[in-house]
């Protein structure tokens, strides 16, 4: 029987199959349509998912024969059809901790796997499920017409049928979720069920945390993917490619004309792909938790943007200027790309006029029109609504709660201390840089130069934004392995120049330097802040005796007159 026609045995059209399985009609149309996918295994977990429709495939007998369930519940050789599909993955690093709950006792708690789209949460729960006995295990996967008092009844059958280990996926999309969880830690957690819950909605499970599951559940967060896990896993060890696509567990050429793309699952594949991810696992992620909690009160601020339809114009601004100070103007003030004026000034130093000219001449009015429509920015005087302070404040704090930002620390010389707020997605960010490349060379001044200089100069503004990228995802993924006792930051002298990093060790008051760079060359220049006595005394007088002074680079790791060149790749596979 072929996929077409077991799903029309059912009574499915592609629509209804599709929404079904949860992917698009164009990817379920794919399956039925390519005779080659039958071999996949994929198309096997597909196939055996439409079998079990409406029914439980399990082999459990059951007094009553009565096998219905109000929610999709898989088990038997459904359950095996989706071990079998993730078989030839990796396992993320975090598998350690939901294979711990499993096997020890968590007695009255529940596992709760969260984090944005496409970082691996099913593919978890599926490596998960094919490590448990079968006849005892039950997948479930929720969905908009479900609610907690039919969970809690298939859950009951479940537990009488002898049903140890229980997975639900996309919880969150059970609209009373947030203000009935416990019902699964204190009822089955306590019946010695083991429950794990996942969904993209992170901010659905942080309210849920806040009363209703307070204390009684493990945590694990899926969202924050570095460079080591993302070389081991996709077997890409190019921290060019960790820019371009880091994370999601997706990578694939990306391309602003192919109509294709927009039906694939490549998240950062072009601007399209990027804004609806940003719709999707970001927006749509807070709007739902708006809609969803009852109470209200942590989202009154948000809630006029929210009704209007702002919301995503408000975040969308946010996320092409998360390396600059979350301020009131990043909405406000007329919309600029940092950029497009980086790499002005860049060019400026070129000795070719035509290269230093060219983004003084070219439409900048039209190029930065076209990028606001890319990434659907609008300028204040298109708002229906005010945006405050207040609503920026709470946009950021809930860009914290979902792992997309995280606050890292820039030291000054005169003693001050500010913000310095990092990217936890970086191909998100890299590909609103190509959105910009896409707009410029639109321009008519721009197309009269000559491909030397075209393919120059945007080369110059993609290195530019890779160049401070790299020091981002060092300082980030630095801060995030290091001890208790280790503080690290950015430090900034009064008369200009910076330590990109400067990792102290409060312990044994040392301190290491960094200059962190985009290059894969060595150059005297790379080193003159690190060769400067009077800037490293400052430096030891603050946070102890400087024991390492390094340039990560993308060379061969070295040594050179007293400075340590490492390759940055190395560094970022060494962390822990």
């Amino acid at each position: 029987m072929t996929l077409k026609d077991l799903r029309k045995s059912k009574g499915l059209n592609q629509a209804e199959c599709a929404k079904y399985l949860g992917m698009t009609t164009r990817n379920y149309q794919n399956y039925e349509n390519d005779p080659e996918k039958v071999i996949t295994a994929k198309y096997n977990a597909i196939y055996q998912k439409i079998e079990s429709y409406g029914i439980n495939i399990g082999s459990n007998d059951n007094s009553e024969n009565d096998y219905s369930f109000n929610t999709n519940v898989v088990t038997g050789v459904g359950l095996q059809a989706f071990a079998k599909s993730v078989a030839r993955f990796d396992r993320r690093d975090c598998f350690r901790t939901l294979e711990r709950f499993i096997k020890e006792s968590y007695d009255g708690k529940i596992c709760i796997l969260y984090g944005l789209r496409r970082t691996g949460k099913t593919t978890l729960l599926f490596q998960m499920i094919g490590e448990l006995p079968v006849e005892q295990t039950a997948y479930i996967k929720a969905q908009t017409t479900d609610n907690m008092l039919l969970l809690r009844k298939d859950l009951d059958k479940l537990f009488k049928l002898g049903y140890k280990y229980v997975f639900i996926d996309e919880i969150t999309l059970l609209a009373d979720f947030i203000n009935n969880a416990a019902v699964l830690s204190d009822i089955f957690g306590m019946m010695g069920m083991k429950i794990v819950v996942s969904g993209t909605d992170s901010l659905g499970f942080a309210m849920a945390n806040r009363d209703e599951l307070y204390d009684r559940n493990v945590t694990i967060h899926t969202s924050f993917i570095p460079f080591r896990e993302y070389s081991r896993l996709l077997g890409i060890n190019s921290i060019d490619k960790y820019i371009e696509y880091g994370g999601t567990l997706k990578m694939e050429n990306m391309s602003f004309d192919d109509p294709d793309a927009l039906f694939d699952e490549v998240s950062f594949r072009d601007n399209e792909s990027t804004r609806k991810y940003i719709d999707t696992a970001i927006s749509r992620n807070i709007q739902h938790t708006l809609k969803n909690d009852h109470f209200g009160e942590y989202f009154n601020q948000l809630r006029e943007l929210y009704d209007q339809g702002e919301l995503t114009n408000v975040i969308n601004r946010i996320v092409e200027n998360l390396n600059h100070d979350f301020l009131l103007r990043v909405v406000e003030e007329k919309f600029n790309s940092h950029d497009f004026g980086s790499a002005k000034d860049l060019l400026l130093h070129e000795k070719s006029s035509e290269r230093a000219n060219a983004l003084y001449e070219v439409d900048k009015e039209s190029i930065i029109d076209r990028l606001k429509a890319i990434i659907e920015v609008k300028e204040k005087s298109e708002t229906k609504i005010n945006v405050t302070q207040e609503h920026v404040n709470k946009v950021k704090k809930y860009l914290h709660m979902l792992d997309l930002i995280v606050s890292c620390t820039d030291k000054y010389e005169d003693g001050t201390c500010k913000e310095h707020v990092v990217f936890c997605q970086p191909g998100m960010r890299y590909s609103i840089a190509k959105a910009l490349v896409y707009s410029l060379i639109q321009d008519e001044y721009f197309k009269s130069i000559s491909i030397v200089d075209k393919e120059y100069i945007i080369n110059k503004i993609l290195d530019d934004v890779k160049g401070r990228m790299l020091e981002d995802i060092v300082l980030l993924e630095t801060q995030k392995s290091s001890s208790r006792d280790t503080e690290t930051f950015k430090f900034k002298f009064d008369l200009g120049g910076e330590y990109d990093m400067v990792v102290c060790d409060k312990a044994t008051l040392t301190s290491k330097i960094f200059e962190i760079k985009h290059s894969d060359k060595i150059v005297e220049q790379q080193t003159r802040f690190l060769r400067d006595d009077e800037k490293c005394a400052l430096i030891e007088h603050r946070f102890g005796t400087i024991g390492g002074k390094y340039v990560l680079y993308r060379g061969k790791t070295t040594r050179a007159d007293g400075i340590q060149y490492l390759n940055v790749e190395e560094y970022l596979n060494s962390l822990s």
